[in-house]
Parts: C-alpha cells; structure tokens; sequence
C-alpha cells in the first residue's frame, strides 16, 4: 500500500491503533508512501489534557490513533477516543455536563438535505450532540451552493452527504457518520429512518417531505424543520402524537402521492400554505415572484442557514435530555431583535458612593443612652431580634422570636444576640453610674426570652470601660494580614470570656487555619445551594437605595469588584438551582475562605451547662461572653468577623436535617471536622465563631433602627453577618 487509492465516494478515514498488528503494518505502508503528508499533534494534545480542571478519570495519555484523510492524502497522529474527546468536548462544560453529553452520544440523528442540513449536521457533530449522524442527499455541490455550504472549491462536483461527512471527520474522525448519496426515496425512507431517536427535514422536494413526515409517524420518531427566512422551525413530534397530520395540518387532505412530480408552479400554493406568506420576510416574499424572471430560485444566506442550524441543534438537545419541546412553529427572527437594539443603560450599583458614617452622640439620658448601647449589639443579619423597653429602674430587653431564620435553631443565635445586648446595656449603666442587678428569665410563655436589668446607684468601673468600646465596635470583613498573635492576646480573650464563665478556643496554626477555611467556605456552598438559606441569606443583604437600619449593607462587606460581582450573580436562584444540579459552586464559598486564610486565629466561645440541654438564657449569657471578646479583641487592635457557618447551633442530626434536608450528611461531615479542629469537648455549646485578622478600618458601618423613645433617627453600629 505505497500510494494508496480511494474511490471518489470515500468519506470515511482510516483510523489506525498502532498497538493493533494488523493496524501498525498499515501505518508503516502510509507512513513510507510517497506524496502523503503526516502531522503529529500528540505533545500538544497531551499539553491540552493536562491542563484540563477536573478531567475524566481513568483516561490513558499514552493511547494513540493515528488517522489517515484519503480525500487530503494526510496522516494525523492524535491521542486515543478518550481524551480526544475529553479534550475537544471540555468547553462545553457547564452548558452540557458530562453526563448530559454521554446521554447524547446515545442519539441517532438522521439529516435529510445536505444543504441547510450541512450546517445542521456539523453543528451537532461540534457540540458532541449525538452519536451516529445518518445524512443523505443525491446532489452535487455546485459552486452556486458555496453561499451557504461551507465547502470549498475542491469540493465541487462531490456528492454533498460526502462533503458533509469529511468535514465532520476532519473535525472528529471518531464521529460514526453513515451517507445516503442516492438521497431518501419514498420506497427507502422507512430504512433510512429505523433506528433514528431524531429526524431533520432540510430537502426541497415537497414530496419526500411529505414521504419522510408518513414515515416518521409509522417509526414515531420527532422531526424538526428549519426554514432559513427570519429563523422559522417547525417541530412535529410525532414521538409523542403518533396521529399528528404532516406539517401540523396544513396541508389539510393533501397526500404524498398528489405532490409527486409537480413543477415548481404546481408545488407554490402548497408551500405557500406550509409557509404562511404572510409571515414571510419582504424580500422573500418579493423574491418568490421573481422566481424564474430576474433571479434563479428562491435565496437563501449563510447566516440564516448557520442560525437555523443553531435553532435545530439546540432543540435535539432538549429531546435527547428529556426537557420540554412541544410540537409547534416558532420565529426567531434576527432582524426584528436587532430592530429592538436599545442602550444597556448604566446601573449604579451605588458601592463607591461617599457615606455619610458621622456617629450620633449618645443620648444624655441615661435610660435612652443605656437603650441605644444596647441597640448596638450585633445579631445574626443584623436582624435585631429584641423589643428594648426602659423606664427609670428597669430596663427589658425581649427576644422576639418573629425577627427569626432557618439557622437560629431553637431561637440560639437571638438569644446570643439579646445577651449582647444585655452586656451593652450593663456597660452603658455603669458608665452612667448605675449598677444593673440582671435577671434572665425563660418561663414567660408570651416571650421566649425576657433579659431585665433592675438599676440602682453603684459604680462599676471595669465595666464601664466598655461603654466607649461598645459605642465604636464594628464588624470587619475587610481581608486583613495573617500576622501572628502576641502571646498576651489569646490569655486576655479567655480572661473576658471567663468573667461569664465563657470558655475560648482558638485556631491559630496556619494549615489548620487553611483547613478550616475550607470547611467554612463548604458551609457557605450549603447556604447559597439550600433554597430556603439563600433566600434568607438575600433577604438580608441591603444594596445602596435600600433601608439600611436592619440587614447587612452591602457596602460592609468590603468586597472586592469580582466579588461583587459573584454576589450579584449569587442572587439568581436558577443559578443556584444549576449548581445544586451538577453538585458544584465551591466557589460560592470563597469569600469566606480568602478571608479565613487571611486570618491571625479563628476564636469560638462557648460555655457548659449544669445540668441537662442548653437554654436560651444559656446562650443569653454567652452572648455576654461573646460581646466582651468581641471588645476586647478590638481594643488589641484585631479586625472582628463573626463567622456564622450553617450547622452553628446544631447539636443533633434533626437539627442539620431541618436548616438543609438535602445536605443533612454533608453538614454533619462539616461540623465534626470543623469542631475537632477548635478541640471543642462534647459537654460545650458553642454561642459564636470569631474571625481575628489585622486590617483597616471597615469602610462603612451597619446601622440600626430607631431606639425607642429617641427619634427616627438612625444609629449607627455594626452586625453580624450570621
């Protein structure tokens, strides 16, 4: 075989496994033949394959093909079907997922018309939208033909399914493509359609149109039709209505028989029923007229003939993936969307704008004053879940129960939140000269928790030290600088949690804090893929133009523009809904990880209980012992995040299974992890999770709403992002 020689109507290559004998002797006779010119790409390949994030498993680099093109006399070494096809399928991911693409490599696709259709048949071959292609078509291209068939002149004169297939095979040859170069025939239809999931129509003569709808509703195979004139597709799935008529009635009682032979005159009143000429574009409409007079036949663009291709492409993905695809006939017309081209219009989101921060004064009433301080306590969302009353002797801070959310199991993280403010509101007292007798009681059955300070005249001035540092306290989610910590910090976090017999445990080495960072941002993922936590999760965000006295101000969280960007695209719940489909989106938690690993420690405050389960009043008093942390740390000069992961207040399986049913497992692999990282021991609740950095300042601070008995107006603070 030194020159070998195929017959005109080959269309197949020759692809050759050099560990096959039969097949290496081949490729020795191709390789030492004159006039055949061979290129290697299997380094660049292997380059490509390796580069590819998350690759298929099991493939083998080493396995080789070599194919030989006998229309091009050319030898093309390449990798095996494996990763040629991982390689040439993996920027269809995520708009086809792996499985998606192996369920349409199933699809048998037949293409009648080898002009529109060529468009249609290499488009599906591109995508890797189905497995065996089947084309036929009894003509030849001319170069008439080359204004829509993206052949070329060397292939004028060759049979057009031919031209189809060798392109298809230059762009894959491992595509099994079969060619009908006789065409379809009325006594060859039903043969040509056995074993089809899908039939395209793209023929001109109106009876094998009709002989292909019969036979597709004998085989009950769907068919699709594209038209080339402002974006027409017809579909008939006569899978589904076995009885639908041809081109959905509109032929009436007209058969196949009636329409065989008919000159073009005799064909034009049944198209022009099948066309609806008064939904044709001007100039075809103008050019069916001229038909015979000033031009050929009836035009036809390139354009017009790729977007169709497009159109049929994408409606055999939705068949072959089981999605929704009626009968019926649409438009997609191009030039009425481009007609409707209109300024995009800019969208200040408003992140970058001057805010004005002032901090009110404190009010000169002590009782107000002691009020406000509390006000300013963070809450999970910033959520403010308390009814704060006042009058000269007594001040009550109420959880309200209605300010709740999925993640506040139990009413947890409120009452953490009602104990911050009963530290604030403790602090504000002494500054003022008062000492606060507190009493925490959880037996009221309108009121789940009821903190109420009775006030009497002392002094207290420990406490009344963190009266400024409550004023000034903030949240910080800027990315910070993992320094070490001195070795005085940690001993005096655990000295302001012991004075509410609070425990801290710390994270600080930096793999493990790489560790928990992952785990973090894990927890992140369940949130935003959880429907009923995202849409929390968005509820409480407040963009620029909103009410920002409760919810996180977008603005706080400091983000960076690709992270406002991701929030912004976070938002779209059928994103969400994608992500969830293909178990993905561990990038929904990056922002947490960049900020954990940019982390001096990761703190935990937590607390034991006497006897039996923690309650509320439990976590009211950790709250305490979370506040005076919260303070401390940033009189040391540390940045303060809390960080809130899902499964915070969980401490049973049903827990987990009630904030997320479809990650309950997942959640409960979190948190074990994440809990032997701290060295958390069984008998310990855990009232909240602080992250530590050093950074600037918080560029904007949360607000808070209206104190009662002050005003309307707003007081600034700070929140907590759980």
């Amino acid at each position: 075989m030194t020159d070998p020689e195929y017959p005109a109507m080959d269309h197949r290559p020759l692809v050759l496994d050099p560990t096959d004998p039969a097949d290496a002797a081949t490729l020795r006779q191709l390789v030492g033949a004159t006039g055949i010119r061979t290129d290697d790409l299997r380094a660049g390949l292997r380059a490509e394959l390796g580069r590819l994030t998350a690759a298929p498993p099991g493939i083998d680099p080493t396995e080789e093909r070599w194919v030989y093109y006998p229309w091009r006399r050319a030898l093309v070494a390449i990798l095996g079907p494996a990763a040629f096809s991982a390689i040439r399928s993996d920027r269809n991911r995520n708009k086809l997922t792996r499985d998606e693409q192996q369920r349409l490599g199933q699809l048998t696709v037949g293409v009648v018309g080898q002009s529109v259709g060529h468009a249609v048949a290499y488009t599906l071959a591109l995508e890797g939208a189905c497995g065996l292609l089947r084309l036929a078509d009894f003509d030849t291209i001319e170069l008439s033909n080359l204004n829509r068939v993206p052949g070329g002149l060397f292939d004028v004169g060759v049979n057009k399914s031919v031209v189809t297939a060798r392109r298809i095979a230059e762009l894959d040859p491992f595509v099994p493509v079969e060619i009908w170069p006789a065409g379809v025939l009325a006594d060859t239809v039903d043969q040509f359609l056995d074993g089809l999931s899908v039939v395209v129509e793209e023929c001109d003569s109106l009876d094998i149109k009709f002989a292909v709808r019969e036979a597709a509703r004998r085989h009950r195979i769907p068919l699709l039709m594209e038209t080339s004139d402002r974006g027409l597709f017809d579909v008939e799935r006569y899978d589904l209505e076995p009885d639908r008529e041809p081109f959905h009635g509109l032929l009436g009682a007209t058969t196949g028989e009636q329409l065989t032979g008919l000159d073009t005159k005799a064909k034009a009143p049944h198209v022009m029923r099948i066309l609806d000429p008064g939904q044709l574009s001007s100039r075809m409409a103008a050019s069916l007229a001229e038909i015979g007079e000033t031009i050929t036949t009836w035009p036809q663009l390139g354009s017009d003939v790729q977007l169709g291709a497009a159109i049929v492409a994408a409606a055999v993905r939705r068949i072959g993936l089981g999605a929704k695809l009626s009968s019926g006939r649409t438009r997609i017309d191009l030039e009425v969307a481009l007609d409707s081209l209109a300024e995009p219009g800019y969208i200040d989101d408003g992140i970058d704008a001057v805010v004005d921060d002032r901090v009110e004064p404190p009010p000169s009433d002590p009782i107000e004053a002691i009020l406000a301080c509390a006000q300013r306590a963070p809450s999970g969302g910033n959520i403010q879940p308390w009814r704060l009353h006042g009058v000269a002797d007594l001040i009550e801070i109420a959880l309200d129960p209605a300010a709740t959310t999925a993640m506040d199991i139990r009413l947890r993280g409120s009452a953490v939140a009602v104990g911050a403010a009963l530290h604030n509101a403790r602090a504000a007292a002494a500054a003022h000269g008062l000492l606060a007798d507190r009493e925490l009681a959880v037996d009221d059955p309108a009121t789940p928790l009821i903190a109420r300070l009775r006030l009497r005249a002392g002094a207290d001035p420990d406490l009344a030290a963190d009266y400024p540092l409550a004023l000034t306290r903030q949240t910080n989610r800027r990315l910070g600088v993992a320094m070490p910590l001195p070795g005085t910090v940690l001993p005096a976090l655990a000295d302001a949690a012991a004075a509410e017999q609070a425990i801290v445990h710390a994270i600080t080495d930096v793999d493990a804090l790489g560790e928990a960072a992952l785990l973090l941002g894990a927890s992140d993922r369940v949130r935003y893929l959880t429907p009923q936590l995202h849409q929390q999760l968005y509820s409480e965000l407040r963009w620029p133009g909103e009410d920002v006295r409760t919810g996180i101000d977008v603005r706080t969280l400091d983000p960076a523009p690709d992270e406002l960007a991701k929030l912004q695209v976070g938002r779209r719940t059928d994103v969400m809904d994608r992500l969830r489909e293909w178990s993905a989106g561990s990038a929904l938690g990056e922002f947490t990880v960049d900020r954990v690993r940019a982390s001096s420690a990761l703190v935990a405050i937590t607390f034991r209980t006497r006897d039996g389960e923690a309650d509320l009043a439990d976590y009211a008093r950790a709250g305490a012992a979370v506040e005076r942390v919260w303070l401390r740390a940033q009189l040391l000069g540390l940045a303060v995040q809390p960080v809130s992961p899902v499964f915070l207040y969980a401490d049973r399986r049903d827990d987990l299974r009630s904030v997320s049913p479809g990650f309950t497992d997942t959640l409960a692999s979190i948190q074990r992890r994440f809990l032997d990282l701290l060295g958390k021991p069984e008998d310990e609740n855990v009232a909240l999770v602080l992250r530590l950095s050093y950074a600037a300042a918080a560029s904007v601070r949360s607000r808070r709403l209206a104190v009662p008995g002050s005003g309307t107006v707003p007081v600034p603070g700070s929140s907590n992002d759980g």
